[in-house]
Formats: C-alpha cells, structure tokens, sequence
C-alpha cells in the first residue's frame, strides 16, 4: 500500500523537504553550473547544400557528449579534407562525471540556437564550453583575450590588493602543480584557474599568469571578477565575512602539492555527505510517522 493521497501529508512532505535544504539544493546546483557567460560566434556561415557540414557538425556533437560522460576534456575531428570539424569540450575541473555531462549535453543545442552554422562557435557555461572549427579557419592566439567580468562593487578598506594579489600568485603557481586546474580560498578570496585540456604545465602558468594581470588591470578593486582567454580563464571572489562552505567545498584543488587545501575540502566532503545522510534520515522517519497518523485516522 502506498503513501496516502492526502493535502496534509504532502503539505508535511513539501514542508520538510524546503526546511532541510534538498529543493534549494537540487534547483541551484544545475542552475550554477549550466548559466551562459558568453558566446564566440563567427561572422561567416558555410555553404552547405549537401549536407556535408551539418553531418560533420552533428557527428562531432555527438561524440563530444557522449564522452563528457568518461571524463572532462576531449577533442575530436568528424569529416574528412575541407568539409572536416575539429572540436573539443571542457569541464571545470571541480564538477563530476554526471554534471559535466549535464553540463556538455546543454551546448550542441545552445550552439545552434546562438550561433547557427557558422563556420567557428564557442560556448562557455560557468561550468563547461564547447568549440568547433571548420577545417580552415584562422586560429587565433591562445592569449587573447575572449571575455571579462567584473564585479560592480569595489573592496572597502586597505590592504584588499596585497591580498588578491597573494592569492593570484597562488592560483598561478596551483595550476602548475595541478596540471592544468586549481582552486583555493586565501583570507577571505576564493580564486580559481583552469588551463584548456592539451596545455602543457608551463604554458599552463604563463596563461593564468596573463589572465590575472588582465583581472588585476580590468577589475582593480572589484570583489569580484573572471577573465576567460582563449586557452585559460581564471576567476576570483572576495567575501569579506568569509569564504562560504558551498565555494570552497565546490572548488576542491586538484593539486597534488597542496595536500593542507585538499585535507580540509576532504573532511568538508565527509562533513556534508553526514549532514545530507542525518536529514535523509529524518525525513524517513518524519514521513514514515505521518502514514501511521493517516492510517490510525482512516482506521477510525
């Protein structure tokens, strides 16, 4: 016998599920992840009376989500001479296997409806991106500069740069030590920099290195800002009452150098996965409480 279809119950239900936190969770996390931050679209379409392109285009889409399942950067090439497509998804380094694929199997359709057949497109969600070129194209450089942000507000007091600035050189040197993704939290900012998946080490550093003099150029005193160049972003979030436990749990680093950073994500990880198990459990209980009350009641 199932659950009794009563108002009461599933008020009790919807009650304690917005209390202990799950629905806000589970609406935010996706919403976080899978917001656009910009579109690279290029001003030129191909001509494609055959078909040739789009088959090409849609074989290499498929291929690209299907291996967002197995892992968080992959490059490709579908077509063959002229009519060729080289492609390549990434992933932040910080999500899983499951929402880097929610994340990637967003782009193809978003591609379309943003940029249409064109013969280059970018994506970049706060959480992954996608990119296709058309055999021919003109690359560009891997330090140019795509798109920045910069937050309105600006660090009340003294001593927010010299901060920032520690920070920033930490980042650079993590996502030398952490091949290519690094995220930590330095007195009170949480900073992030992640390097394009075929980007040796070096090169890695030297391109987050360029990507904060940008943000340090463009953003000054911002709280706030993220700088996406063509083969390395980087982003930084000040929060002056305290980096909160949902950024720094979020950004775990990768780094195998920084084992003090990764001791304290890890036992923020055990601490959450408790906590979740606690209200799992008394969500159990509550409800299981409640069906008893129904059937006493039904029973008189």
């Amino acid at each position: 016998m199932g659950f009794p279809r009563n108002p009461l119950f599933l008020s009790l239900f919807l009650f304690l599920l917005t209390n202990l936190g799950l629905l806000p969770q589970l609406a935010e996390s996706a919403a976080a992840y899978t917001s656009l931050v910009y579109k690279g679209c290029s001003k030129d379409t191909f001509s494609d009376p055959n078909g040739v392109y789009s088959q090409a285009l849609s074989a290499l889409f498929g291929s690209l989500v299907s291996q967002s399942t197995k892992g968080k950067f992959f490059k490709a090439t579908t077509g063959s001479g002229q009519s060729s497509i080289t492609g390549l998804f990434q992933c932040r380094g910080d999500l899983s296997n499951s929402d880097c694929y929610n994340c990637v199997s967003k782009l193809p359709v978003l591609s379309d409806k943003l940029c249409g057949k064109t013969v280059a497109a970018r994506v970049q969600l706060q959480g992954c991106y996608m990119l296709y070129e058309v055999a021919g194209f003109a690359q560009i450089s891997g330090m140019e500069m795509l798109f920045k942000s910069c937050g309105t507000t600006n660090a009340a007091g003294r001593g927010f740069e010299e901060r920032r600035d520690t920070a920033f050189s930490v980042m650079a040197n993590g996502v030398v030590s952490g091949h290519g993704f690094y995220a930590t939290s330095y007195q009170s900012l949480y900073v992030m920099g992640q390097c394009e998946g075929d980007v040796g080490d070096s090169d890695c550093g030297q391109c987050v290195k360029f990507a904060v003099q940008k943000a340090q150029v463009e953003c000054g005193s911002s709280i706030s800002g993220q700088v996406y160049l063509h083969k390395c972003f980087m982003s930084y979030n000040y929060y002056p009452n305290g980096v909160p436990r949902h950024a720094s749990s979020a950004g775990s680093s990768s780094s195998s150098g920084s084992s003090s950073f990764s001791g304290q994500n890890a036992g923020k990880t055990v601490a959450i996965i408790l906590g979740g198990a606690a209200g799992v459990a008394f969500l159990i209980i509550m409800l299981l409480f409640a069906r008893n009350l129904m059937k006493k009641h039904d029973d008189y």
